[in-house]
């Protein structure tokens, strides 16, 4: 049986509603920070015994080999933007991508990878980590690095708004001339934020998409982090809640995001 780490779509969605909208456009700041606390909670302090990579695709680093991080314990998960970094022992770390359709799934240990959009799997003692991705085009991406300086290197430059002061943030948004919608997606000046969440930002700031950064006033910026952080938080929240909601309801249909669509494979 499928456990989905990210079933937030489980009891009731539907197509054309904007909850169901913003599920098919993630992930993004909100939908990573679910996976990080359930991978969490299942993974750290547990070992790696295996990893299964058929798709010769997703794996886009050789060195340190991907068989490196088997035996490894696992000491904890964090995020670099959009990306998900699982941290081993011995400076160890597999950051992953998912893009746009990439997704992990919880199953039981040593499920196999179904070949229809399976892409790996990491196995441990007690379940295994199943990564699929439904797009046709393979975009979802694992890199194994070690050290520190190493995964840095992964890091955009944007600025954290939850850690940003309003200052920082007039300094991001004004470090390049763009309209709003351009500057709140761009890794390179913001971090983690992407379309699905930058039209509720702007809308919930009174704000033009089209409005170019160098032309608002200190009052518009502070609207706009208070926004932005608004916005952030309030579906981060309400992806936890409707999480644990889903795990009450498990045996309710739709279990996975295939049953809701009209069944086929599970993966």
């Amino acid at each position: 049986m499928t456990i989905p780490l990210f079933n937030v779509c489980d009891h009731g969605a539907q197509r054309g509603n904007a909850f169901y909208d913003m599920l098919r456009a993630m992930p993004e700041y909100p939908d990573i920070t679910v996976y990080i606390e359930r991978l969490d909670a299942l993974l750290t302090g547990r070992v790696l015994e295996a990893v299964r990579v058929p798709d010769p695709f997703l794996l886009r680093t050789a060195d340190p080999p991907v068989s490196a991080l088997e035996g490894q314990l696992v000491n904890g998960f964090g995020r670099i933007g959009k990306r998900i970094v699982c941290a081993f022992e011995h400076d160890l770390f597999l950051v992953i991508h998912l893009m746009i359709a990439g997704r992990l799934h919880w199953k039981s240990s040593g499920v196999p990878i179904p070949r229809r959009g399976g892409l790996a799997a990491l196995d441990f003692a007690h379940g295994s980590i199943l990564m699929t991705e439904s797009a046709t085009r393979r975009q979802a991406s694992w890199h194994v690095v070690e050290g520190r300086s190493d995964l840095a290197s992964f890091d955009r430059g944007g600025l954290e708004v939850f850690d940003a002061s309003l200052v920082d943030f007039k300094e991001a948004l004004r470090r390049e001339s763009h309209t709003l919608k351009r500057a709140l997606t761009d890794p390179r000046l913001l971090s983690g934020i992407g379309n699905a969440y930058s039209d509720e930002i702007l809308h919930r700031a009174r704000l033009s998409p089209f409005t170019l950064t160098g032309s608002l006033d200190d009052e518009e910026i502070a609207r706009l982090l208070g926004a932005t952080k608004e916005v952030l938080e309030e579906w981060t929240d309400r992806l936890l809640a409707d999480r644990s909601l889903s795990r009450l309801l498990k045996t309710d249909w739709p279990r996975t995001l295939e049953e809701l669509e009209g069944g086929g494979e599970e993966g």
